[in-house]
């Protein structure tokens, strides 16, 4: 039996959060209203999800040293375990979310802790001991490239993959479009948002989907925000709507929709159409309070959503 059900490496890092006037047009101002720190990243963002909807989780990690205890008291507190975490003397990772006054964002990352990370043998063991191993392009191509040799020898039985952002903004954190190519022949759910699609395969929700089908991704999932998702399983695609509800923030909605994905379709036997209503719904409810984490929902949570809508 695994030790855990879900491994998440890359991301864990300080969000800056600044409530804006407005977002600013190039050369423009703005004037911030409120401004909040907490932990987020991708790799930890889902981790989270994942734990309130009560999976056991870990997370393979580097962080600065001021920020280390920052990091990893929240994530323990939430029940994951933090083990193959470290710290280095490094600028630490961060993320500036602004937000303008209709929700609105832009997101804006920086610092050398993670794109500093690489896996040793330790790593790859902790890893090849889960049920499911989560990591994003947001994780250097060399911690990456380790995760997909690990696939490729069967040490790691189910990889899931989120290309995150767009190549141009994927540069600066050590992730070039060769071993993306490279992930898709491994991966076992490929995750992607419409603006990272369009960056990567040349055109719309439509190219992505044709491009995953081509290569023969067995499970896909390509977000597009409020207009919901499309899913594609093996030859199957199926389009899932988002749900609307009376939205407070958005930011980190894509990680807990792919964590419901993780928790349904890989880790339970939901269909592809149960697992993304079930996304879906964590993902509406997330947005509900302010910040990446400021709801988190229980599988409980989710279930009691979806039979009221």
């Amino acid at each position: 039996m695994p030790s855990r059900d879900v491994v998440a490496v890359g991301s864990a890092v300080i969000d800056h959060l600044y409530t804006l006037s407005n977002l600013p047009e190039p050369d423009g101002g703005a004037f911030v209203r409120d401004h909040t720190t907490d932990v987020g990243g991708v790799a930890a963002n889902v981790a989270a999800g994942l734990a309130e909807l009560g999976d056991e989780t870990g997370v393979i990690s580097r962080v600065g040293a001021d920020t280390a205890a920052e990091i990893t008291d929240d994530l323990q507190a939430r029940g994951i375990d933090c083990s193959r975490i470290r710290s280095g003397s490094e600028e630490s990772s961060y993320t500036l979310v602004l937000r303008g006054q209709g929700g609105e964002r832009m997101i804006i990352a920086g610092g050398q802790s993670v794109p500093n990370l690489r896996l040793n043998d330790h790593d790859i063991t902790y890893a090849s001991d889960a049920e499911v191993v989560f990591t994003s392009a947001y994780a250097p191509d060399a911690a990456v490239s380790k995760l997909v040799n690990a696939c490729e020898r069967g040490n790691i039985s189910t990889l899931v993959f989120d290309l995150a952002g767009p190549l141009s903004e994927l540069e600066g954190r050590g992730t070039a479009p060769s071993p993306i190519d490279r992930v898709l022949s491994a991966v076992d759910l490929f995750v992607v948002g419409e603006v990272a699609a369009r960056s990567y395969f040349g055109g719309g929700v439509e190219d992505a989907v044709t491009a995953l089908a081509r290569r023969a991704v067995p499970r896909a999932a390509v977000t597009q925000g409020e207009n919901g998702a499309c899913l594609i399983d093996g030859d199957a695609v199926t389009e899932v709507p988002a749900f609307d509800v009376n939205t407070e923030d958005t930011t980190g909605a894509g990680d807990v929709f792919t964590a419901g994905l993780i928790h349904t379709w890989l880790l339970d036997t939901d269909s592809m159409r149960e697992a993304g209503q079930f996304a879906a719904a964590a993902a509406a409810l997330s947005c509900t309070a302010d910040h990446a984490r400021g709801r988190l929902p229980t599988d409980a949570d989710v279930r009691e959503f979806l039979s009221n809508h």
